[in-house]
C-alpha cells in the first residue's frame, strides 16, 4: 500500500472538513451565539492536515483498490472524530461517546440521536449536526476527488469505496466528471426543495436545515417531533423530495441529458415503486380505523414509508404506536433500503431484485438443473461473478446485525429496541422501535454500546469492505 498518498489524502479531507466547519460559525454569527466551539474545531483540523500533508508527499502514479478503501476508512473516521470537536466544546454535548455518537450518524446520514432536548440547542450547532448529513449524503471524498486529484481516472477507487453502489463508469467517462456531475444533481434537488418548503411558510433557517437532512437521507431535524408539527403541505414536501432522494442519482442524469428511454428498462426503479407503493397502501389501510381520515392516513403512511424505505428517519407521528403488521411493514423497508446510486441505506432495491432472481433460479434449477438461467438487472445480464459477490454481501450484512446485536443485548431493555437498534445504525436509519422509536433516542445506551452502534453506522454506509479491509493485515505481494 501507498501511506504517503494515504496519509496525504487523509490530511486533503480534513483541512477540507475546516473550510466546511466555517459554514456553521457563519451560522453561529448570525444568530449572535459564540463561535469559539467551531474556531477550535477548524483550527485543530488546519493543523492536522497540514502535518498530513507536508510530511506525507502524494507521490504515487496509482491508488490501488486497498488504498482507495484505506483512504476511504481512515477520512470517515477522521472526519467524525474532528467533527464531534465542536459539541464538546461548547459543552452542549460534554461526553465524548455521545458526540462521537451524534457525529457519525450525521456523516452516515443515519439521523439516530442521543439528544434529549434537541430544541435547547444552539443554532449553529443544530445547522452542524444537520450539514454532516449533507456532506456524508453523497460523500465527503466524492467531493474532495473533483477538485483536488487532476489526473484523469485516478481517484477511480476512491470514489468505488465511498459510493461502492455507483456505476461510475456508465455515468461519464472521467471520475472527476462523475463527481461534479453528481454534486450538481445533489445541490440542484437541495435548492428546489428549499424553494418548496420557503413556498410553504417554513423560516428559512428550518427550510435549510431540513432540506439538508432530506437531501442527506439523514433526518437530523430542530424539533423534538420531528415534522409532525408543520402542516400538511410541507410533510408532503419532504415526504416526496425523501422518495427523490433514495432514487439512483444515475437516472436523472439521463434525463437531464434526455436518455429517459433507458429509465424505462429499469427493475430497480420499478420496484422500489412497487415496494413504496404496496407498502403505503397496506399501511394505509391498517392505520385508517386510527386515524380516522383518509387523506391523513395516506399522507402519514407514505411520509412513514418514504422515511424509513430512503433511511432517511423523519416522522410526523410515532409509528410505534401503529399496528404490529404496521410495523413490520416499516421493519421489512429497513432492510430494503433505498436505489443503489442515491443517498438512502439499507441492502438497497438492486440487490433485493438480484437476490431474489438467484434464489427463483436455483429453485428451478434444482428441478431441472440442465436449464440454465440468468439473473437480469436494467435490461441486462448480471455476471455470476457480481451476483456471488451480492449474495456474499448480504451474508455478512446479517452476520454484523447478528454479532452487533448480541454485543449489545446485555442492556436493559427489550428484544425489539436492542434489534431495532441495530438495524437502524446498520441501515443508516436513526428511529427503530421499542425505546429508540421516533418518540424517544440513543441516550440510554451505555458508553460502550454507543461506540458499537457508532461503528455499526460506519460499516453500514461504507457498505462493509471498507471497514473490514482496513484491519484486515496486508500480505506481501498483494495489492
Amino acid at each position: 500500500m501507498h501511506y504517503n498518498t494515504i496519509l496525504n489524502v487523509t490530511g486533503k479531507v480534513i483541512k477540507f472538513e475546516a473550510a466546511l466547519m466555517v459554514l456553521p460559525l457563519i451560522v453561529a454569527m448570525i444568530y449572535h451565539e459564540s463561535i469559539k466551539p467551531f474556531a477550535v474545531a477548524i483550527v485543530i483540523a488546519l493543523v492536522l492536515g497540514q502535518i498530513l500533508t507536508s510530511f506525507f508527499k502524494d507521490d504515487s502514479g496509482t491508488i490501488l483498490i486497498r488504498d482507495g478503501f484505506t483512504i476511504v476508512s481512515l477520512a470517515w473516521i477522521s472526519i467524525s472524530a474532528i467533527g464531534c470537536l465542536p459539541f464538546i466544546a461548547s459543552g452542549e454535548i460534554p461526553n465524548v461517546f455521545d458526540a462521537f455518537f451524534e457525529t457519525v450518524s450525521g456523516f452516515t446520514t443515519t439521523g439516530a440521536s442521543i439528544l434529549k432536548d434537541v430544541e435547547a440547542m444552539s443554532k449553529g450547532l443544530l445547522f452542524w449536526r444537520s450539514f454532516t448529513h449533507w456532506i456524508g449524503g453523497m460523500g465527503i471524498l466524492v467531493f474532495v476527488m473533483a477538485i483536488s486529484l487532476r489526473t484523469p481516472g485516478r481517484s477511480a477507487n476512491i470514489l468505488r469505496a465511498e459510493m461502492p453502489g455507483h456505476n461510475i463508469d456508465k455515468l461519464v467517462p472521467k471520475t472527476k466528471n462523475t463527481a461534479i456531475a453528481l454534486y450538481l444533481i445533489y445541490m440542484g434537488l437541495t435548492f428546489i426543495e428549499i424553494a418548496f418548503l420557503l413556498a410553504g411558510g417554513m423560516p428559512l433557517y428550518e427550510s435549510i436545515v431540513h432540506a439538508l437532512g432530506t437531501a442527506g437521507t439523514g433526518g437530523f431535524g430542530v424539533k423534538a417531533d420531528s415534522i409532525g408539527s408543520y402542516s400538511a403541505y410541507l410533510q408532503w414536501v419532504v415526504a416526496i423530495f425523501m422518495f427523490l432522494f433514495g432514487i439512483n442519482f444515475n437516472y436523472y442524469y439521463l434525463l437531464i441529458f434526455k436518455q429517459g428511454k433507458s429509465i424505462l428498462q429499469s427493475n430497480e426503479l420499478k420496484w422500489y415503486l412497487i415496494f413504496a407503493g404496496l407498502s403505503t397502501i397496506l399501511i394505509t389501510a391498517l392505520i385508517m380505523p386510527e386515524v380516522g381520515n383518509a387523506a391523513d392516513a395516506i399522507r402519514h403512511s407514505f411520509f412513514q414509508v418514504s422515511s424509513i424505505m430512503t433511511t432517511t428517519g423523519y416522522s410526523t407521528v410515532d409509528f410505534n404506536l401503529w399496528p404490529n403488521m404496521a410495523k413490520t411493514t416499516l421493519l421489512m423497508l429497513m432492510f430494503i433500503g433505498g436505489c443503489i446510486g442515491s443517498t438512502a441505506g439499507g441492502l438497497k432495491v438492486s440487490r433485493i431484485v438480484v437476490l431474489g432472481q438467484a434464489l427463483k433460479n436455483h429453485m428451478k434449477n434444482t428441478v431441472n438443473p440442465r436449464n440454465v438461467r440468468s439473473v437480469h438487472l436494467n435490461g441486462k445480464i448480471v455476471d455470476p461473478v457480481a451476483t456471488q459477490r451480492i449474495v456474499v454481501y448480504f451474508m455478512l450484512y446479517i452476520v454484523i446485525v447478528l454479532i452487533a446485536f448480541f454485543i449489545i443485548s446485555f442492556e436493559p431493555f427489550d428484544f425489539e429496541t436492542n434489534f431495532t437498534a441495530v438495524i437502524a445504525c446498520m441501515s443508516n436509519i436513526g428511529p427503530g422501535f421499542g425505546a429508540v422509536g421516533p418518540a424517544a433516542n440513543f441516550a440510554e445506551y451505555t458508553d460502550f454500546s454507543k461506540f458499537i452502534l457508532s461503528i455499526v453506522m460506519l460499516i453500514g454506509r461504507l457498505e462493509i469492505y471498507p471497514m473490514l479491509i482496513l484491519f484486515a493485515p496486508v500480505r506481501a505481494g498483494r495489492k
